[in-house]
């Protein structure tokens, strides 16, 4: 079932975005050369549970980290080790979650570690562009098909042919960290549920350099790309309210993020 949220459940909601806003600016702040992705997950898990809240990544189904740390091919769900060494012109997508009072809060970011390659940054612009134009989407009255035609046509504009990960895509977020509606990063406008104020969800492009067909690694996690190109990964979640949509991972609400599409969110 598709679980819609009282203004007072989405204003929970939202303090814990900003747990985990502060978890994801933490842990950005410390990626360099030199730095393992299990160092990462104890800064991580350190701020999060320093505001009363605690990680929604950890336990989840048997995976052992407070966040995912996916390195250059590697899409989604890495597993952050003491053993891996993140290396200059290192690439990392970073997923975080947390739960407040009951309530779960989901977010990620790529990052380049030390000197950034151009084809990288490219690739991180445009993913982090395709998750905004699919947020501003997220509108009452929409669709929410709606959403994932924008983050599509923000990906096929650019020249480069990107590669958009199938199957895997956003979802529904409230009392659990994942919920229905499954949202896929592609598709035709106008389509499925119908998008009203108390439905919050979790909206994440996931990009790649070359071929988008994945695999899934022996650990049972760790989904790479099968041809080896780099990819990108963000996302953010946002509950639709009555004055546009709230950015609930988000410092700013979504202000800076949304402006660029003529959307203002609420703040």
């Amino acid at each position: 079932m598709i679980q819609i949220k009282t203004a007072h459940e989405i204003a929970l909601m939202r303090a814990s975005g900003l747990v985990t806003a502060g978890a994801l600016a933490a842990v950005k702040a410390a990626v360099k050369p030199g730095v393992t992705t299990g160092e990462l997950d104890a800064i991580a898990e350190d701020h999060i549970r320093s505001k009363g809240a605690v990680p929604n990544f950890l336990g989840y189904h048997g995976f052992t980290g407070t966040i995912c740390a996916s390195v250059n091919d590697e899409v989604v769900h890495g597993i952050p080790s003491p053993d891996r060494v993140l290396a200059d012109g290192d690439n990392i997508s970073i997923d975080c979650g947390a739960i407040l009072d009951g309530w779960h809060s989901d977010s990620a970011v790529t990052v380049t570690v030390g000197t950034p390659r151009a084809e990288d940054l490219e690739l991180i612009q445009v993913t982090e562009r395709a998750m905004w134009a699919g947020l501003a989407r997220a509108v009452a009255g929409g669709r929410l098909t709606d959403i994932s035609a924008a983050v599509e046509e923000s990906i096929t504009a650019h020249p480069h042919r990107y590669g958009i990960v199938d199957h895997y895509g956003g979802h529904g977020i409230g009392t659990e960290m994942h919920q229905d509606p499954h949202v896929l990063n592609y598709g035709r406008a106008g389509r499925g549920p119908k998008l009203v104020p108390g439905l919050a969800l979790a909206i994440e492009p996931m990009v790649t350099v070359g071929d988008p067909a994945t695999a899934e690694l022996e650990d049972g996690w760790t989904v790479v790309t099968k041809d080896g190109s780099r990819a990108a990964h963000f996302e953010h979640s946002v509950a639709i309210t009555p004055e546009g949509p709230w950015v609930l991972t988000a410092e700013d609400g979504g202000l800076a993020g949304l402006a660029p599409f003529g959307v203002t969110p609420r703040s």
